[in-house]
């Protein structure tokens, strides 16, 4: 499991529920987690829950907000239509599909809170 912190459960929650196709499998107040594969989770925890557990010795999230800290690398069948669709939901576009040097076609975004999204194929 990868846990992003976000700063609005909801909106995230329905941003990668768009994103994703499917609904969460837990959806409760400081956690909601989407199944990606059948050993694999995606979760998406409130900053403010957290920093409960990081203060003092971390930063608080919050603090990075928009700043890339990580990305998130989607198999999909068109990445310039899951890039559409990602849009369409509230991501911003980083760059349209194009075939990268490593082999991937790849089409980049950023979520609601800048972590970034690769869709390849």
């Amino acid at each position: 499991m990868i846990i992003l912190y976000v700063s609005d459960q909801e909106r995230s929650k329905a941003f990668y529920q768009s994103i994703l196709a499917h609904e969460p499998v837990l959806h409760v107040p400081g956690m909601t987690e989407f199944l990606l594969t059948k050993d694999f989770k995606l979760g998406l925890m409130p900053e403010s829950g957290i920093a409960k557990i990081l203060e003092p010795q971390l930063p608080n999230p919050s603090m990075g907000n928009g700043i890339p800290r990580c990305e998130l690398y989607l198999k999909v069948v068109e990445p310039d239509e899951a890039l559409n669709n990602a849009l369409e939901a509230g991501a911003k576009k980083i760059s349209d599909s194009q075939l990268r040097n490593w082999g991937d076609e790849v089409s980049y975004c950023a979520d609601p809170d800048g972590h970034v999204i690769a869709f390849f194929k």
